[in-house]
C-alpha cells in the first residue's frame, strides 16, 4: 500500500522545484544532513573519538542494509562505489578462455569496465544482449546463457528507463549451468523489494547515493557465504582479526574479520557518512520498501498514461520497474531538453534516447502536470 501522502516536508526542495530525478541523485532527507552535521561537530573534537566509534556505527550500518535486503548481516560489507564492487566480485569469480560473462545492452560502465578488466587478464569473452524491441529483458538473457557463461552480472532494472529483468528466472538459469549471478542493484535498492533469499546472488552491491537516500561516496556489498573467504581489493588494518585492539595492531594477523568484512574499503569508519547512511535506511525501513515502491508506482503509471495520450512510447508497466520510466518521442528528443527543462524547475535525466524520469515520495501528481506541460512545448 503506498506511504500515506506527499514526504516532501521530511526534505529541504524548495518550492518551486519539481525534481524528477532520483535516479541521478537523491536529495536529502533532513535527518541525514543532521546526521552528517552533527557527526562533523565531533570531528572538530578528535580527542572525543573512541576506538569503539571505528567499528560500533559501521556494525549499524551493516545490520540496517542487511535487512533491507532482507539478508544475512556477516555477507555485507561497505564499498565506495560500484566499480569497487565489480573489482572485488570480478577477483573472486573464475572466468578464463572459453568462458563468457553476460552484461546488457548499454549497461552502466562501471559494472563493465571492471570485467573487461579481469577478461583482459583471464581470458574469456563479454557477451551483450541486445536492446528488446518489446522492453523485455528477460527471454533475451535466458538465451544468452549457454554452458560457456561463466557469470551473469546485470542490474535488476536498466539504468536508462527502468525496464525490468526478473533476477530470480535469471539467477535459476544461470545456476543450472554453474553460472555466477551478480546484480548491480544501484537503480533499484531502496525502490524495489529486493529479496536476497529468493534470487540467491552470489555478489550484489549499490550505491547508496540515489534511491537508498544517503550521502555520495558510500555503498554496499553483499556475498554469498561460498565467497566470504574471498581476496579482498585492499589489505586494510581494520578488516584484520583483532583490529579492536589498538595496542595490539603492531602484532599482524593473518586472519581476517568474519564474513564478508574483508571486502570492506580503507577508512570504512568515515564518520560523518556512516551516521548519514543509517539515518537514510532507518526512514526507508520507516517507509516500508513495498509501500515506497507501490507510491513511486503511482506516479509513474501517470506518466505512462500521460505519454500513450501524446503518441510518447515507454516500456509497459509490467516490463519496467514501477520506479522509473523512460519516455521515447518517436522523432528523438530535442537538443539542449534537459537544460530548457531545469530552466523552467523541472529537473530529469536523459540517458541514451529516453527522458528518465525517476520520482519519489517528494513528488505528487501536479509535479507529472508540470513536466508534459513543458513537454507539450517542447516535442
Amino acid at each position: 500500500m503506498p506511504v500515506n501522502g506527499s514526504q516532501r516536508h521530511l526534505f529541504d526542495i524548495p518550492d518551486d522545484v519539481t525534481y524528477l530525478n532520483a535516479a541521478y541523485m537523491s536529495p536529502q532527507l533532513q535527518a541525514v544532513r543532521a546526521a552528517g552535521l552533527t557527526a562533523l561537530d565531533q570531528a572538530d573534537a578528535p580527542w572525543t573519538i573512541k576506538s569503539e566509534d571505528f567499528f560500533s556505527p559501521v556494525e549499524h550500518l551493516r545490520a540496517v542494509f542487511a535487512e533491507l535486503i532482507g539478508a544475512d548481516v556477516e555477507g555485507v560489507a561497505i564499498i565506495p562505489s560500484v566499480s569497487y564492487g565489480a573489482a572485488t566480485a570480478s577477483a573472486n569469480l573464475e572466468v578464463g578462455p572459453g568462458r563468457e560473462v553476460v552484461v546488457l545492452d548499454e549497461q552502466f560502465p562501471s559494472n563493465v569496465y571492471p570485467w573487461l578488466a579481469a577478461l583482459d587478464r583471464t581470458g574469456g569473452d563479454i557477451v551483450t544482449v541486445a536492446r528488446p524491441a518489446d522492453g523485455g529483458w528477460t527471454a533475451p538473457v535466458l538465451d544468452a546463457i549457454t554452458a560457456q557463461t561463466a557469470v551473469v552480472t546485470i542490474p535488476n532494472c536498466h539504468w536508462t528507463d527502468g525496464s525490468l529483468v526478473d533476477l530470480a528466472v535469471v539467477g535459476d538459469a544461470a545456476r543450472e549451468v554453474g553460472a555466477a549471478l551478480v546484480v548491480d542493484a544501484s537503480q533499484s535498492l531502496g525502490a524495489l523489494p529486493f529479496d536476497t533469499a529468493t534470487i540467491r546472488p552470489d555478489f550484489v552491491y549499490g550505491v547508496g547515493y540515489k534511491w537508498l537516500l544517503g550521502p555520495f561516496g558510500l555503498g554496499y556489498l553483499w556475498a554469498a557465504p561460498q565467497h566470504r573467504d574471498g581476496t579482498p581489493l585492499e589489505e586494510g588494518w581494520i578488516v584484520r582479526s583483532g583490529a579492536e585492539d589498538f595496542s595490539g595492531l603492531v602484532d599482524y594477523q593473518d586472519g581476517y574479520a568474519p564474513g564478508a568484512r574483508r571486502y570492506d574499503v580503507g577508512e570504512r569508519s568515515t564518520f560523518h557518512l556512516v551516521p548519514m547512511a543509517i539515518a537514510a535506511l532507518d526512514q526507508l525501513l520507516a517507509w516500508g520498501i513495498a509501500d515506497v515502491a507501490a507510491s513511486i508506482g503511482d506516479l509513474t503509471d501517470v506518466v505512462e498514461r500521460k505519454a500513450a495520450e501524446r503518441g510518447l512510447s515507454v516500456a509497459p508497466g509490467a516490463e519496467r520497474a514501477r520506479h522509473m520510466i523512460g519516455v521515447r518521442a518517436p522523432d528523438g528528443l530535442p537538443a539542449g531538453l534537459v537544460s530548457s527543462l531545469a530552466e523552467h524547475g523541472v529537473f530529469v535525466s536523459v540517458r541514451g534516447d529516453s527522458i528518465r524520469v525517476s520520482p519519489h515520495l517528494y513528488n505528487d501528481e501536479s509535479d507529472i502536470d508540470r513536466l508534459f506541460g513543458l513537454l507539450d512545448e517542447s516535442l
